[in-house]
């Protein structure tokens, strides 16, 4: 999936119709927000990032980002994946 395909769905998940400049895959403070607004957990460590949320599907999910390099772009897209996959079972 591209990261445009990423951000739309995960727009969708947070019911943002005009994305714009809105980018929380380079921008720490729209990737909180989005995470916020979801209901994300995050769960860091030295090498990767997992984002959770629940009750979304019958089972907790879970979505995990490696980057040793910048865990800041981890974290990031492990957010947007998330929000993408929710986005995604959106009807």
């Amino acid at each position: 999936m591209t990261d445009r395909e990423l951000l739309e769905l995960a727009a969708k998940a947070a019911e943002i119709e005009h994305i714009g400049m809105w980018n929380p895959l380079a921008d720490d403070g729209d990737a909180l927000r989005l995470a916020v607004k979801l209901k994300l957990d995050t769960n860091c460590k030295e090498f990767a990032t997992a984002c959770s949320w629940f009750p979304h599907t019958t089972k907790n999910d879970v979505v995990l980002t490696h980057d040793g390099s910048d865990p800041y772009a981890a974290t990031r897209r492990a957010i947007v994946r998330a929000a993408a996959e929710i986005g995604k079972g959106m009807a």
